[in-house]
């Protein structure tokens, strides 16, 4: 309820819940291939199944182009006909009819203009988003358990094994990420595997300092010394009572992880050192208004996506942390008025 009356915070997270699902639905808003075609009394369903162009009427055995005009004829008039996504355009679509060179600004055939390839901007976005979100979650959440684990057992064991993982980020934490980086990436295939795997390596250090900390905390409260009068084993303490009670900065840190997780795979695809080429990435986008001044649709329209997202994830965690925050609970008018008696 205390999230909800941070009005900010609550849109917020409504508008951030319709792009994520928007671009989850990528394949139904933008591609370039028809939902649904009708020719000659029969259906086919092109995103399921590829059709050779000569189903058609073309004259080859290869994959259909359906934004080729002839193709295009073919389907319309007569009783046929084939429904397309809003943004008839896919990721990888390069656009051969495009009225100017790429890159090309803004028309009604493209939306936000082309990039310098002739791909589709608002399809590069929409694809772009999404492959930044399902990145930073799975980031955030391999960093979560990391720095839970890693927090959990330094606060509640003490001692020398909170000495020993103190010595240990220490010396983990100075080694140079981004020198890592570029050598693993000259190693092997790039790969968003091998990124997630290579960026989990270091994203959990920072939140396993809070949950330390509050392990510290809670581990000398009464409720977990009454559990161990009573036999209580050590990990089922840790699973079932101090952890429930040490979460609150992991939740409030989750939507500044994400944008955090977003902001680094947007820099290393600006460096060349993300995602394979050819997957849909802003921060390629970027490197590709750097390198193409007067193209200023392709920087605007990326950093406008880039900082709406930022600026919502940021939203939800500052309204998040004033929900989870116990000294605004106890101003809170509400969850503090008594009832008359």
């Amino acid at each position: 309820m205390r999230f909800r009356r941070n009005r900010l915070g609550y849109w917020s997270l409504i508008a951030f819940v319709v792009m994520v699902l928007v671009s989850l639905c990528a394949e139904l808003v933008s591609n370039d291939r028809p939902l649904v075609v009708r020719y000659e009394g029969n259906l086919y369903f092109p995103m399921a199944k590829d059709y050779p162009e000569k189903t058609f009427g073309g004259d080859f055995e290869t994959s259909t182009d359906y934004l080729d005009p002839f193709i295009r004829e073919r389907l319309s008039g007569n009783g046929n006909w084939a429904l397309f996504a809003p943004n008839p355009y896919g990721p990888k679509t390069l656009n051969y009819f495009a009225a100017e060179p790429n890159p090309s600004p803004p028309t009604r055939a493209n939306l936000l203009g082309t990039d310098d390839r002739g791909r589709d901007l608002l399809a590069q976005l929409i694809y772009g988003f999404r492959v930044s979100v399902l990145f930073a979650l799975a980031l955030t959440l391999t960093g979560v358990v990391l720095g839970v684990l890693a927090g959990a057992v330094q606060g509640f064991f003490g001692g020398k094994t909170d000495l020993a993982f103190q010595r240990f980020i220490e010396i983990w934490g100075s080694m140079p990420e981004l020198y890592l980086l570029i050598i693993f990436s000259a190693i092997f295939a790039p790969s968003i595997a091998l990124l997630l795997v290579l960026l989990s390596l270091f994203g959990w250090m920072g939140l396993s300092d809070y949950v330390r900390a509050e392990f510290l905390r809670n581990r000398q409260l009464d409720y977990v010394r009454a559990a161990r009068a009573l036999g209580v084993g050590n990990w089922q303490i840790i699973i079932r009572h101090v952890l429930p009670n040490s979460l609150t900065p992991v939740v409030t840190f989750l939507p500044f992880r994400m944008s955090g997780a977003i902001l680094a795979l947007t820099s290393l695809d600006f460096l060349g050192l993300g995602v394979p080429p050819g997957t849909p990435s802003l921060g390629e986008l970027l490197s590709q208004g750097k390198n193409n001044i007067d193209a200023w649709w392709i920087s605007l329209s990326t950093f406008a996506v880039l900082v709406l997202t930022l600026l919502l994830l940021t939203f939800m965690g500052d309204a998040l942390r004033d929900a989870l925050d116990p000294r605004k609970a106890d101003q809170d008018p509400v969850a503090g008025a008594k009832e008359p008696g």
